[in-house]
């Protein structure tokens, strides 16, 4: 795919998001591995804005600014780093989307609709945020429904609502732990902290264990990175944001109406 030249405030634009994906050592090995001749500059950006710009004028095209692109957003830079990658691409494609391109999770760059105006995003959110509204979700998952959230796809929203569980059960619990651990410790039938039934018979023992699993297959889907980190580079559609944001929604319904069991004095 040949990348026509691109305005140079776009690749100033550009190199203000790559800066913080790479230290200055790594700068001198990408733009080596590129062939990409630096031409000065002392910030992080600068260095990538000066070596862009007349790769650009050399070339008549914005090629090797795409190949540079890829090269410091390739994943394997990024393993064990799930979540970095994930918000240095989606303020990428805030960027890219001007001038008609993305970066997918595969970390290539591809062609794209071209944006118009800031406020797509925002009309983008609103939409989802009316969808919720329409399936009455908590509101607490509707705080996560913003513009900033959903410049490029649907992930953020759903991970930052999935985090703010985990938040509401440390509160509710007092407990600093957080993923499988906290759940394990909040909900342990054996010395629960917190219980969404009153755990008398081995119905509401069983729903009690069921709700602890659910609440763990979310963390793990979504907090875990490191352990699933091929699960957390989806690119989330809609309908698929819909339905999870739906799922957190349940979530923090049952966290709401959960009691604090008391503590047993030892004698």
């Amino acid at each position: 795919m040949t990348i026509p030249s691109v305005a140079e405030t776009a690749i100033r634009q550009i190199a203000n998001v790559l800066e913080s994906a790479a230290t200055h050592r790594d700068l001198t090995a990408l733009f080596a591995e590129c062939r990409i001749a630096e031409h000065g500059g002392n910030p992080k950006w600068e260095r990538i804005t000066f070596a862009l710009v007349a790769r650009q004028r050399q070339d008549h095209c914005a090629n090797n600014v795409g190949a540079f692109i890829q090269a410091v957003m390739n994943p394997i830079r990024f393993v064990g780093q799930a979540a970095r990658f994930e918000e240095l691409r989606q303020n990428l494609n805030q960027v890219l989307s001007f001038i008609g391109l993305e970066i997918g999770n595969d970390g290539q760059i591809r062609a794209a609709s071209v944006a118009r105006t800031l406020s797509e995003a925002a009309k983008r959110a609103g939409q989802l945020r009316q969808h919720l509204q329409q399936r009455q979700v908590h509101a607490d998952v509707l705080a996560f429904c913003r513009e900033e959230l959903l410049q490029d796809n649907y992930f953020h929203a759903v991970f930052e609502a999935t985090k703010s569980v985990a938040d509401k059960i440390r509160r509710k619990s007092g407990l600093l732990s957080d993923g499988a651990e906290l759940v394990d410790e909040a909900f342990s039938l054996k010395a629960p902290i917190l219980a969404i039934n009153s755990l008398q018979t081995e119905t509401e023992q069983s729903e009690h264990k069921g709700f602890a699993n659910l609440l763990r297959g979310v963390f793990g889907t979504f907090r875990n990175v490191t352990a699933h980190a091929a699960k957390i580079y989806w690119t989330i559609e809609e309908q698929d944001a819909l339905d999870l944001l739906t799922m957190v929604s349940y979530l923090h319904r049952r966290l709401d109406r959960a009691i604090k069991v008391p503590t047993v004095a030892k004698s």
